[in-house]
């Protein structure tokens, strides 16, 4: 049955079309009765396969562009988003909210940078895992159950078949985030999004979720949008790069280029 969305291709199939191309982008908030642009006239596209590396200092306006793509923006505080969000021949903007569930998690996903705010304190992994599939997925218990435990394993999970029952704060801040990652794979999205996810991590696990990262996007054919501050981090990850400041995209460029052009500036 049709859920009323484009079929998404498959998996690693290359496209002359952007798989999601940003357009003119508004986002206003609420301040003192009157409401302020935190981005103004922003456009970016994402080719399928590829990383865009989104980069700016803290206000810039990074996080909340990629909060409104997944329709998480906070309602009473920020403006309907004016310009255009499109994924396969459709504006995001325009979905209804069903609609966009059936996006959010199953097609586009997000990693964001705190794993233990992310994940529910008082639940297992293993339900909130078994959650993610149940939501986009008609699996039977046990075919849940080993989906969500391989993942797992191709995130670097030890001993999957124990630390599949325990709860978050029984791993540590390197593992919560694989499993993070573990969640938002479970569906083979066609593009994640990851929100400075390993800030919070120390230079050693950064490392080893950025190779993981690496693997899984060769893996599995996605697209990804990788937020960061840390320039370093773009030049190992990203195939393209948008600087932002002020709520602007100020450069843009294939990640060679731009750092090859910064060289001989200096």
């Amino acid at each position: 049955m049709s859920d009323g969305l484009p079929a998404t291709p498959q998996q690693g199939a290359t496209s002359t079309e952007p798989v999601l191309s940003v357009e003119d982008l508004v986002i206003q908030f609420k301040i003192d009765g009157r409401f302020v642009t935190a981005v103004d006239g922003l456009g970016f596209s994402l080719e399928a396969g590829k990383t865009l590396g989104i980069v700016g200092e803290s206000g810039s306006g990074k996080s909340v562009t990629n909060l409104a793509v997944m329709g998480l923006l906070p309602k009473g505080l920020s403006k309907t988003p004016r310009g255009s969000i499109m994924y396969e021949g459709r504006d995001l903007l325009t979905c209804s909210k069903r609609e966009m569930q059936k996006v959010r998690g199953n097609k586009i996903a997000m990693i964001f940078q705190d794993p233990m705010t992310s994940l529910n304190p008082f639940l297992k992994v293993s339900t909130q895992l078994l959650e993610v599939l149940h939501q986009h997925q008609k699996l039977s218990r046990a075919e849940a159950q080993a989906q969500a435990k391989e993942m797992l394993r191709k995130v670097g999970i030890p001993d999957v078949d124990n630390r599949f029952h325990q709860y978050p704060h029984e791993f540590s801040g390197g593992m919560r985030q694989r499993v993070m990652i573990a969640m938002m794979l479970l569906n083979n999205p066609e593009v994640l999004i990851a929100d400075e996810p390993t800030t919070a991590l120390d230079v050693t696990i950064q490392a080893q979720i950025l190779d993981i990262v690496k693997l899984l996007r060769k893996e599995l054919g996605m697209a990804i949008i990788w937020i960061t501050h840390d320039l370093g981090v773009v030049a190992g990850m990203a195939d393209r790069v948008a600087v932002m400041y002020g709520g602007f995209i100020v450069e843009q460029a294939p990640v060679k280029k731009l750092y090859s052009n910064h060289s001989e500036a200096t």
